[in-house]
């Protein structure tokens, strides 16, 4: 409507715009903004804290990642910002993992775009990082992902990985399972073998982590 109307400045910075100006939507802003429409007068009259905040930003951006119509670009975003939403907060994660997100980020795993596949990856990894979440993502399927990826994935997604199945191994019954599955220690001495700094570093920290237990 800003651009209809004849202005050829930002709404914001009040600075020039270019004269056909790339606009791209942001469907994350979209949503916080129609979430924060629908909030009543006597919620929105009282100060917000950072964490109501914060969980009321994660919402919107879990409704983006889940839905079939958003598109990678919005997905990403979406991603990206979650990542660092749960990097610190375990309410939050908590939050994100009871949302149902975990299944709508192994599907992104399992994209060939390598952006949102790392992406998607350093979200699980947070996840994983609460206790009560590790054996669930197992029993979700991220072991055979995460064994994809050491396969064929980029390097920064290979060492995502390994980190990946370091956390689920803290869970003595995950180290069972990923050492049962096929390929899962194969590709790890693969990637210590052939792998760069950060790769070998983090495949040797898994296979540490699985040979505590016996059968491994």
């Amino acid at each position: 409507q800003w651009i209809d109307s004849g202005n050829r400045t930002c709404p914001i910075t009040k600075l020039p715009l270019s004269e056909n100006p790339s606009l791209i939507p942001n469907h994350a802003l979209r949503s916080l903004i129609s979430n924060f429409a629908h909030v009543s007068p006597k919620e929105s009259s009282r100060p917000r804290t950072q964490q109501e905040h914060s969980h009321s930003q994660s919402q919107a951006l879990i409704s983006t990642l889940i839905s079939r119509s958003s598109s990678n670009a919005s997905k990403l975003e979406s991603l990206s910002r979650l990542v660092r939403l749960t990097k610190r907060d375990s309410s939050i994660r908590r939050k994100v993992t009871e949302s149902g997100v975990v299944r709508a980020a192994l599907d992104c795993v399992d994209s060939c775009n390598q952006v949102l596949q790392e992406k998607s990856l350093s979200l699980l990894l947070n996840l994983s990082l609460e206790d009560d979440n590790k054996v669930g993502l197992v029993a979700d399927g991220v072991i055979r992902r995460i064994v994809a990826v050491l396969r064929v994935g980029s390097p920064d997604c290979k060492a995502i990985a390994a980190t990946l199945l370091t956390s689920l191994a803290v869970v003595e019954v995950n180290k069972a399972t990923i050492g049962s599955y096929p390929d899962a220690i194969s590709a790890l001495v693969y990637l210590l073998r052939v792998g760069n700094d950060r790769e070998r570093k983090e495949s040797a920290t898994a296979l540490y982590a699985l040979c505590s237990f016996p059968d491994n």
